[in-house]
């Protein structure tokens, strides 16, 4: 087993949970189908392609900043019967052929998530290629959502976890008189210190229509930091991940 970082940081990201048409939801973090997803994209799989040796890797999910949670509301047209369309001023809706429907959009905006990657070498090492030289455009989510640069974090890490906790730079301010700061993280393996939840993202059927998710609990962790993860000022961040990446360094401990 070894490992690799994901940066899922943008405008925007959506981690649909228990989306439908007209109201697409996103949960707290990046969802294990919507991971899946995004490495199928860069390795350029179509949908109801086997995701089989995918399965095979785990995530950790840091969560640097959860983003806040903004509904898009947006209307699509089409034939729809009268009982569907959206009531005009005349109380008829809109002429045959030209019915709407309403759709309701949750976004995070302005998330930070970085993510511990781990599975099989071979495997691994497929994905890296892919996330360097991409298919397809990954995608936070949904299409509309492009990632920030850098997506990967692209340095040898052989426990990717304990990056997460002792070198990775945290996208949270800090205090200077701070000497720790409290993070959540995402957990696919039981622990202690976590709260249990469920959530339904294991692809079954990840065809275009009729998909189709199992369940799967997850583990809600808080770890406290060192604060020298952090930035002082939103300026330092970008300069301090161009460090990590040249190869620089600091204890986590169980909060």
């Amino acid at each position: 087993m070894s490992g690799l970082l994901l940066r899922l940081a943008g405008p925007l990201q959506s981690w649909g949970e228990r989306s439908t048409f007209d109201v697409r939801d996103t949960a707290g973090f990046p969802t294990h189908s919507g991971l899946l997803g995004l490495l199928a994209c860069v390795m350029g799989r179509r949908r109801g392609e086997s995701l089989e040796d995918l399965a095979a890797l785990t995530f950790t999910i840091r969560v640097d900043r959860p983003g806040t949670r903004i509904i898009d509301y947006q209307t699509a047209g089409g034939a729809l019967p009268p009982s569907m369309k959206v009531p005009t001023a005349d109380g008829k809706g809109r002429p045959a052929g030209k019915g709407t429907v309403q759709t309701w959009r949750e976004y995070l905006a302005d998330a930070v998530f970085v993510v511990a990657v781990q599975g099989p070498s071979e495997v691994l090492d497929q994905v890296r290629h892919a996330l360097r030289y991409p298919h397809w455009q990954p995608y936070l989510g949904r299409r509309s959502c492009p990632p920030d640069q850098p997506l990967l974090l692209d340095v040898p890490v052989e426990d990717p976890v304990a990056e997460l906790c002792t070198r990775v730079p945290l996208a949270r301010r800090v205090g200077k008189d701070e000497e720790t700061v409290p993070v959540d993280f995402i957990f696919p393996v039981e622990r202690r210190d976590g709260v249990r939840s469920e959530i339904h993202d294991v692809p079954v059927a990840f065809t275009s229509v009729d998909r189709a998710y199992s369940p799967r609990p997850v583990w809600r962790s808080t770890l406290t930091l060192p604060a020298e993860l952090g930035v002082s000022t939103w300026r330092e961040y970008p300069e301090q991940l161009r460090k990590y990446l040249n190869g620089k360094g600091v204890a986590c401990h169980s909060g």
